[in-house]
Order: C-alpha cells, then sequence, then structure tokens
C-alpha cells in the first residue's frame, strides 16, 4: 500500500506537467511560428517480488512477479510541422512553407533561429535600415551578416523573392536586387533545439548542426512568403480533449491514494 502512495503520487506530479504543458499550448495558440508541446511519460523502476525460480518445489517458473514504482516525465516534445500561413499586411512579415528557420543575432552575440517572421525595420545611426525581429535582434542573411538597405527605401517598397532575396521597388516600379538573401538552416532534429523566450531556440548536441539550405543541395529548399506569418499549429480542439484526459488521469490517481490512505487505516485498527 506504501508503493500505491507513491505510485499514484507520481502520477498525480506527471500529469500536471501534462496539464501545464497543454496550458502553454493554449496560450501560445495565437503566438506566429510557435510549435505545438506534448509531454511523454515513462515508467519508473520495477521492484521484484518473485523470481522465475521461486516456488514451492524450486521449478522454473516462465514469468516472474514485478510490480511498477509509477511514472514521471520522458520529454515534452514539441511537433514542428507547418503552421497555417495567415496574410498580413505588413510588407516586413515573411512566412516560411517547409523546414527552415531564419537566423537572428542575439543581444549576447550569439546565433538563434527561429519560426517566427514577424520583423520590423530599424533605422540605425548611419541612417540605413535594419531587418530586426520586434524585440530588436537583426536577421541574417547567408553570410551571416545583417540584412540591411538603405534609408531612402520605403517600407513599402520592400520586396522578398520566394528564394529569400531582398530587393526594393524604385522609383519606376523596378526590381532592385540588394544581392542578399535570409538564411535559412535546417536541422537533423528540430525537436532537440532549446527553447527560449521570444520564440528563440538555441543549437544543442541533440538538434545537431545548423544547415544553411542555400549550401546544401540535398535539403529540400523552403519558401519565404511575404505578406505572410505562420500561425501556431496547435490544434484547439486536440488540446482540449488532452486536458480532459490529463485531468481524469490526475483524479484517477488522487483516487487511488485515497484508497490506499483507507486501507491503511483499516490494518491499523485491526488489533482494536
Amino acid at each position: 500500500m506504501m508503493r500505491a502512495l507513491w505510485s499514484a503520487a507520481s502520477g498525480m506530479i506527471a500529469q500536471q506537467t501534462a496539464v501545464d504543458t497543454i496550458a502553454n499550448n493554449l496560450a501560445n495558440v495565437n503566438t506566429m511560428g510557435y510549435k505545438n508541446e506534448k509531454a511523454e511519460f515513462k515508467s519508473l523502476l520495477y521492484q521484484t517480488l518473485q523470481t522465475r525460480t521461486t516456488t514451492a518445489n524450486g521449478e522454473q517458473k516462465p514469468i516472474d512477479a514485478q510490480v511498477g514504482l509509477g511514472t514521471r516525465i520522458a520529454s515534452i516534445t514539441s511537433s514542428f510541422t507547418q503552421g497555417p500561413l495567415l496574410e498580413n499586411e505588413s510588407k516586413s512579415a515573411f512566412g516560411i512553407e517547409g523546414d527552415g528557420f531564419f537566423a537572428v543575432r542575439g543581444a549576447d552575440g550569439n546565433t538563434y533561429y527561429t519560426r517566427n517572421g514577424d520583423f520590423k525595420l530599424s533605422v540605425g545611426a548611419d541612417g540605413n535600415i535594419t531587418l530586426v525581429t520586434a524585440s530588436g535582434y537583426p536577421v541574417l542573411d547567408v553570410d551571416g551578416e545583417t540584412i540591411t538597405m538603405p534609408g531612402t527605401v520605403s517600407s513599402a517598397n520592400l520586396m522578398v523573392t520566394s528564394e529569400g532575396n531582398v530587393g526594393y521597388l524604385d522609383a519606376d516600379r523596378n526590381f532592385v536586387d540588394l544581392n542578399t538573401s535570409f538564411a535559412l538552416y535546417q536541422f537533423s532534429n528540430p525537436a532537440g533545439l532549446d527553447k527560449l523566450s521570444n520564440s528563440l531556440l538555441a543549437v544543442t548536441d541533440a538538434s545537431g548542426e545548423p544547415m544553411l539550405e542555400a549550401e546544401n543541395a540535398n535539403l529540400t529548399q523552403s519558401s519565404v512568403r511575404q505578406g505572410y506569418l505562420e500561425g501556431s499549429n496547435v490544434q484547439v480542439a486536440d488540446e482540449m480533449v488532452n486536458l480532459i484526459v490529463a485531468q481524469r488521469a490526475y483524479e484517477m490517481n488522487s483516487k487511488a491514494i485515497q484508497a490506499s490512505d483507507e486501507m491503511l487505516g483499516q490494518a491499523n485498527q485491526l488489533k482494536r
């Protein structure tokens, strides 16, 4: 019965984490580029009550007797399926169609990655315009440099091709190529990326090294859609069902604790 108490308690803790994960998904249902997360479980150690050779006559048994000691969270995995492309009026809004990630330079000088293409135009001290994230982090091109434009370029004239080439329309509405393009990276295991705030992702050993699409012909090339943003791939209906399942599992584990407590109470009263 003591095992039942701890096993059920581990189940309640694990289901609480599952509810936390679902709540985070629902909170980010309108976050651009957000990827749905799912809590995955694993069983804890098993305690052997009887071995396969433990019989009254010493005969070989086909199976042993083991009882589990509960569960715990194994991982919280992100699903990097394509989110819907939502139309946006901003000329500096970009959605990725494919497996690529934008690259940005963080405040610490390191490179981070994101699917959130809701970028802004920032005017620097030299008068040039830099493409940045909503937090002010500059967006990087294929050479690892910031994407800049002359200060005379109007935001309404910014043009980006589906291949990610950046340019603008001049006074005669002719396309002027700035000879720079978005750096789009892919990863062997994007679920292994370290999730940070501001929709940023960091490279880890589990994710593998970033692979630049422009330099790797073996990768399926992603497309950049100007005037669109990739929405969250969270399915609200599925999350509500998962929430009900997690809530019921939490309730059942609490019932197991109550039953074990009542059994212990009855055992303590046997001598009376």
